[in-house]
């Protein structure tokens, strides 16, 4: 329960959060909110699918494409599975898409087109998390949920200038943060102490001299805010490697695939490769034909490991039957549709063939002269 220093915390934030809450597509403002405009359940849990793991300057035109398309949840759970994966390309965690879809339709074919209203109706939904289902509860409902995200365990470790590391400390942090959410206006309070930690208890350069909390901060007081939260040292991330390959038939058709939809990259368009191992791979290639390679590298970062691809290219013959794959007509392909680490593959490609172009016309030009 709060106490009274706890309440009067939590007024002092509402009250800098109405004068200072970040404009985001999804929110309803606050003054809004007090007139009776309600947030609608479909939007907030729509972003706050999108925001995991990502930063909301990324999130944002993506949530303006996916609201545009697929207005609604009913809309979403209609639509196609290539579309959504293709829309969601470049954002990063895929599993969450798929998790997006099913939740769609789960919520469109099972419940009626309603969101669950409470935290525990939320978290039995596909790709729902404590967090998640806690944020959806508040910003949506007006539930008192307690939202504990990177941003709100810095805040109240400062606060409460707890120097135990993260993860450890994760509990004792949500439990601060569940004495200060108010039983009034706990939707508003969960987006305000978010942007508190987001535009003023940054991770580096806190804004102390204007933040609302700044006279209860203890680690303010103590001089230990910039060091906090601590975290436990991370491990080492491995390196694994694999080899992909960009083939293309004269009439200008790709050979793709679409990967499995269980592991990284589900169900998502791209090129087909070897497995991706700790040991360099035994080339495979998918399709007859002379590859070569680009000599050029990709290399990407996964949340527990760096990856490094060799790429291979080749030109294919129009009557090419490929071992893996399929061939994808070049008014159908689109570079957008694919994973930020395929595209990487399709632009060294490209590069590649534009600076091969402009070497061969160099060397006309050479003969002529």
């Amino acid at each position: 329960m709060c106490d009274d220093s706890d309440m009067g915390a939590a007024g002092a934030l509402l009250e800098w959060y109405d004068a200072h809450a970040r404009v985001l597509p999804w929110r309803v403002a606050p003054a809004d909110r007090a007139r009776g405009v309600r947030p609608d359940p479909y939007r907030v849990w729509l972003s706050e699918i999108m925001l995991q793991q990502t930063t909301v300057a990324a999130v944002k035109d993506y949530f303006h494409r996916f609201t545009a398309r697929w207005p609604d949840v009913a809309a979403l759970a209609r639509a196609e599975d290539a579309a959504v994966m293709g829309e969601w390309a470049g954002l990063g965690y895929y599993a969450r898409a798929r998790n997006l879809l099913k939740c769609a339709r789960v919520v469109a074919h099972d419940l009626g087109g309603v969101f669950p209203d409470t935290e525990a109706g939320l978290i039995a939904l596909p790709g729902i998390g404590p967090y998640t289902a806690a944020a959806i509860a508040a910003i949506a409902f007006d539930r008192r949920a307690t939202v504990l995200d990177g941003n709100v365990e810095r805040v109240m470790a400062r606060l409460h200038d707890v120097h135990d590391p993260l993860p450890g400390s994760k509990e004792t942090l949500r439990a601060h943060a569940a004495a200060l959410t108010p039983a009034t206006r706990p939707g508003d309070y969960a987006q305000a102490v978010m942007d508190l930690g987001a535009t003023i208890c940054t991770p580096r350069g806190p804004a102390c001299g204007i933040c609302p909390w700044r006279a209860p901060c203890r680690a303010r007081a103590a001089g230990t805010a910039p060091d906090l939260p601590r975290k436990a040292p991370k491990k080492a991330k491995p390196v694994r490697r694999g080899i992909v390959y960009l083939g293309r038939r004269a009439d200008g058709a790709w050979l793709v695939e679409t990967r499995p939809e269980s592991g990284l990259l589900g169900g998502m368009l791209g090129w087909p490769g070897t497995a991706w191992a700790e040991t360099p791979p035994d080339p495979a290639p998918p399709c007859p034909g002379d590859w070569q390679p680009l000599g050029a590298e990709v290399r990407h970062t996964f949340t527990h490991f760096h990856l490094i691809l060799e790429v291979m290219r080749a030109d294919l013959p129009p009557d090419a039957v490929p071992r893996r794959g399929y061939f994808l007509d070049h008014h159908a392909f689109r570079p957008g549709d694919m994973p930020t680490v395929m595209r990487k593959a399709h632009d060294l490609a490209r590069d590649g063939a534009r600076v091969a172009q402009g070497h061969a016309l160099s060397g006309q030009d050479r003969g002529v002269s």
